[in-house]
């Protein structure tokens, strides 16, 4: 059974890209690799959003990036989270379950209204 590929709201793929990389040091096509694992198969970023999302987070100083060799031999850039970028982590994921938990208030409300 294939399950339908969600949409992320706005602002959310660079919340999942710091929490990936926030385990390690790591390169672009395993970030979307593992996105894809982890949300089984629900969130699959296609090249053209996830490598300008890197740049973005790059530039704000979230990231930080160095060349190196890959598994396959070939160099990559492997991204690792800066300080700042740790400080950025924790207040969106704090922000997400705020919302996560209105979301769910509402739903249940709109549950017991509806019967």
């Amino acid at each position: 059974m294939t399950l339908p590929r969600s949409d992320l709201p706005q602002g959310t793929l660079d919340m999942l890209i710091l929490q990936i990389v926030a385990l390690g040091p790591i390169h672009g096509y395993a970030i979307a690799q593992r996105l894809q694992q982890v949300s089984r198969d629900v969130v699959q970023v296609p090249q053209g959003s996830l490598y300008p999302a890197l740049h973005r987070l790059e530039n704000r100083g979230l990231l930080a990036a160095m060349w190196k060799a890959s598994d396959t031999g070939r160099d990559a850039k492997f991204y690792r989270l800066t300080p700042k970028g740790k400080g950025q982590l924790k207040e969106e994921t704090a922000n997400w379950a705020r919302l996560a938990e209105a979301i769910r208030q509402i739903l249940r409300t709109a549950e017991g209204g509806a019967s």
